[in-house]
């Protein structure tokens, strides 16, 4: 996790919750490796999921889809389904974890977030080319004009989920979801805009 030097946060930007999506610490780490010394304002995370990320797995390194092992009030132990390409079936299992917040991980997440107690969190992922957010906030909808990418929910559920958690607990979540891009092409697009929220450049509001 980046801290900034001085003063609390108001936004954590998490990325790499799911280990397949690697271009989420990509442009991440872009953006933090251009923001001079001392100007860094809010927190971000550059890989939620190192196990995953290493292995090039959506899960950690025991199979477990960390985004489903939130304790939540939907929290199931049922297996999670996803499909490894856009066009292919859903059939490959992931485990939620034996209970909520049985990974490691996860409870790493939680501690921190109890520490900094940010307003809002800023999930990235891949490559669903919108801004989710559900609870309309004036962050979302900046992140999306400044992106580019439509306002629109992700449509299906999500038991366990770090955005079910964060509705949970009054916090503002948004999932920020990156196209299907070179990483190139990703970086030159995102990494402004990711700039501007590690910097402070945009107020979380109410």
């Amino acid at each position: 996790v980046w801290l900034p030097e001085d003063g609390a946060p108001e936004i954590l930007i998490l990325a790499g919750i799911h280990g397949d999506e690697p271009e989420t610490t990509v442009v991440v780490s872009d953006a933090l490796r251009a923001i001079d010394v001392g100007g860094l304002k809010n927190a971000a995370i550059l890989c939620g999921n190192p196990d995953g990320l290493l292995r090039g797995t959506r899960g950690n390194a025991v199979g477990v889809d960390l985004n489903r092992n939130l304790p939540t009030s939907n929290w199931s132990p049922e297996p999670v389904l996803y499909k490894s390409t856009r066009k292919g079936p859903q059939d490959i299992e992931l485990s939620p974890g034996a209970e909520p917040a049985s990974e490691p991980e996860t409870r790493a997440l939680l501690s921190l977030i109890e520490e900094m107690k940010p307003r809002a969190v800023v999930s990235l992922h891949g490559a669903l080319a919108c801004i989710d957010d559900e609870g309309g906030s004036k962050l979302g909808q900046w992140i999306a004009e400044k992106t580019g990418l439509p306002l629109e929910e992700v449509g299906y559920p999500t038991p366990g989920s770090f955005g079910s958690w964060a509705r949970e607990h009054d916090l503002t979540l948004v999932t920020y979801e990156l196209e299907a891009a070179s990483l190139y092409d990703l970086k030159e697009r995102h990494s402004p805009v990711l700039i501007e929220l590690l910097t402070g450049a945009m107020e979380v509001g109410d």
